[in-house]
Formats: structure tokens, C-alpha cells, sequence
């Protein structure tokens, strides 16, 4: 620590104008509240959270609580896999339990086969947020982009069978991606009828 004051000392001076007083004005409450929560000495160490980031923004994750349930629910398929992969290769228990899995996350849309556990390593956080509502949606060309798929499903435009739903953190599973539509009252299914020309005559105005 000392070494580290000393040198900032040293830049300090050495960068100041000649004859000029060095003035370092106290740092405001935010500013040191921010200051805490940056380690510049092991700044290597927190370079995951880029890849956090990079999730955070390309899904629309509103919530940093959701990136780390998917996250732990990732980590825990994959640790499941490595235990089954570990037993022998015939064993009933393992059949069973392999299939199960493999069955499920299938379901969940997670995987794109049942063929072998070691599709579950390639199970991250991401492939969580592929399948949450307004990406399916985009998927579906619902919508232009993501940022208006989170929007329609929080104004409640989009229904998934006959529920509404308006928590972008809706996990679509494969069984309901075929259920996913607009709401019968909603002004964009209007919008879209009219463009296709299948709009009813006898539809009443919302």
C-alpha cells in the first residue's frame, strides 16, 4: 500500500504544472461508494463480469437476480451430468436418471437432442435466456427486436395459451411455443390482421 501511495505521489508531481500546488479535492459520497467496489490492484480477477454484461444486455435481462438463477440452475445441470457420467456405464440407476434428464431439458428447450449427457455442458445461462418470452417471440417474428418483445409482453399483448403474460421471465417451453400469440384485445393483433387482410368484419373495436 505503501509502495502504491508513493508511486500515485510521483505521478502526481511529475504530471503537475511547475509551481503549482497539488489539489486533490475530496471525493464526494457516490464517488467513494463507487470507489469500494472496484479492486484496481486485481482488476483481472473480475473479468467475468464482462461476459455478465455482454448476457445482460443482448437478452434485456432486466433483473441481475435472474442471470444468477440461471447461472446456478446451469452450473447444477452440468454438475448432475458429470456425477451421472461418472457411473458405470450400465448401471439401471444412471439409464434411468440419464434419460430423465435428458428428457427434461429437452422439454425446457434447453437441449437441441436427447442424444447424449454430453450435451449437457454446453447448458449455460445463456441457453436459459433463449428461451424466455420475448426472445421466443423474436424467434417467432413477433417482433422487429428485443427491446419491443420485452415492452409487448410487459403491456400485456402477449398470452401464452389462454394466460396472459407480462414477466419477460417467462420460460417458454417447447410443448407452448406453438400457443404463444397476441391477446385478442390487443391493439398490435388488430394491427397485424389488417396488414395480412384476414381482419373480421363483425371484430369489435377495443
Amino acid at each position: 500500500r505503501k509502495s502504491l501511495g508513493d508511486s500515485c505521489a510521483f505521478l502526481a508531481r511529475r504530471f503537475a504544472a511547475p509551481g503549482a500546488a497539488i489539489m486533490v479535492r475530496k471525493l464526494k459520497f457516490h464517488e467513494q461508494k463507487l470507489l469500494k467496489q472496484v479492486d484496481f490492484l486485481n482488476w483481472e480477477v473480475t473479468d467475468h463480469n464482462l461476459h455478465e454484461l455482454r448476457v445482460l444486455r443482448r437478452y434485456r435481462l432486466q433483473r441481475r437476480e435472474d442471470y444468477t438463477r440461471y447461472n446456478q440452475l446451469s452450473r447444477a445441470v452440468r454438475e448432475l451430468a458429470r456425477r451421472l457420467r461418472d457411473l458405470p456405464e450400465r448401471d439401471p440407476f444412471r439409464v434411468r436418471a440419464s434419460a430423465a434428464l435428458l428428457d427434461k431439458l429437452y422439454a425446457l428447450g434447453l437441449v437441441p437432442t436427447r442424444g447424449s449427457l454430453e450435451l449437457c455442458d454446453f447448458v449455460t445461462a445463456s441457453s436459459f435466456c433463449r428461451r424466455r418470452l420475448p426472445t421466443v417471440l423474436l424467434k417467432l417474428r413477433m417482433a422487429q427486436h428485443l427491446q419491443a418483445a420485452v415492452a409487448f409482453v410487459e403491456q400485456g399483448h402477449v398470452r401464452v395459451g389462454p394466460d396472459v403474460v407480462t414477466d419477460p421471465a417467462f420460460l417458454v417451453t417447447r410443448s407452448m411455443e406453438d400457443f404463444v400469440t397476441w391477446v385478442d384485445s390487443s391493439k398490435i393483433r388488430r394491427h397485424v390482421l389488417e396488414y395480412n387482410e384476414e381482419r373480421d368484419d363483425f371484430d369489435l373495436e377495443a
